[in-house]
């Protein structure tokens, strides 16, 4: 069996979706629309944080940055996917490829350490109102999400390092919508120890530390939230947190599922499936969720719509 480096092979095939014409039109459609959907409603957070001086807060600052991560993150995995559904050629070529997993990679990871950064936000919001502004200056704000995008795109240069030199045999047939770290690890027929290794210890870091610093926080945020005396301030406390607590759930939840299910299950065509939560679902969910329940939110876009019908 002939044996070479990946980044010898010249192109991949996804495979993608497999099924019929009319399917893969259909599919094209549903994942066109979510596209733009997803496009428009973070385009829409974004602008709304910017023009109006009542979201000048860090809350709105990292909900501004989560928006703009989010656009930046199904654009590098669904216009390919998109172009897939309409043309036999799933050809993608290795520089392509690669570029499209580092982003990913990158993207990923950013989205796990601002998730935790966002949790602090609210911890501090809950627990030490008073304190707030002392706290969460806008430096601090700033270095915080400048530190997150920093470490994800230092930690997916390294990943995608280890995983271009691992060697690949004849085929070059990727069984998923987007080159995963995963499905271009199982292409390999040599000794692909480091590159896993590699892979386990970041996903591990990325994914435990975070998550387990998240739960801390909404451990002391829910035994802040129970010294209070009126239901009223209970439900508005609560509800300051909801958006963010469901957005680490879904997130965190298909991640989890991803990486700690055991082998006996592991499923390419599974695999593909769960994948689509956290690539395609939450990035159109999240803006849903954050708008839908801030009054905030809702408020500074009749502001803005109705400035626009005066002028």
């Amino acid at each position: 069996m002939e044996r070479r480096n990946i980044s010898a092979v010249n192109e991949f095939i996804l495979l993608g979706f497999r099924g019929s014409e009319d399917f893969q039109i259909l599919l094209f459609l549903i994942f066109l629309f979510s596209y733009l959907l997803t496009l428009t409603s973070n385009i829409i957070i974004t602008l709304l944080i910017c023009l109006n001086s009542q979201l000048q807060k860090p809350m709105y600052f990292f909900l501004g940055n989560l928006a703009f991560l989010e656009m930046c993150y199904i654009t590098v995995i669904e216009p390919k996917m998109l172009a897939n559904f309409l043309t036999q050629d799933k050809a993608i070529s290795f520089v392509a490829c690669m570029t499209q997993l580092y982003f990913f990679i990158a993207l990923a990871c950013t989205e796990c350490i601002l998730l935790a950064v966002m949790a602090f936000d609210r911890y501090v919001a809950i627990c030490n109102p008073l304190r707030y502004t002392v706290i969460l200056t806008s430096r601090l704000c700033f270095q915080a999400a400048i530190g997150s995008w920093i470490s994800g795109f230092t930690i997916a240069v390294v990943k995608v390092y280890f995983i271009s030199g691992v060697d690949v045999c004849h085929s070059n047939v990727i069984n998923h919508y987007f080159c995963d770290v995963s499905p271009l690890l199982n292409l390999s027929c040599s000794d692909k120890g480091m590159a896993e290794l590699v892979d386990f210890i970041f996903a591990v870091l990325l994914t435990v530390f975070p998550l387990n610093f998240i739960l801390i926080s909404y451990i002391c945020i829910i035994k802040s939230v129970l010294g209070i005396p009126t239901t009223t301030g209970k439900k508005k406390a609560f509800s300051t947190c909801a958006s963010h607590l469901t957005v680490v759930i879904i997130f965190y939840g298909s991640t989890l599922f991803i990486y700690a299910r055991p082998k006996a299950i592991y499923s390419f065509d599974s695999n593909k499936l769960v994948s689509l939560s956290y690539t395609i679902v939450t990035p159109l969910l999240n803006p849903i969720i954050y708008c839908f329940r801030s009054s905030a939110m809702k408020e500074a876009w009749t502001r803005t719509m109705c400035r626009k019908r005066e002028t």
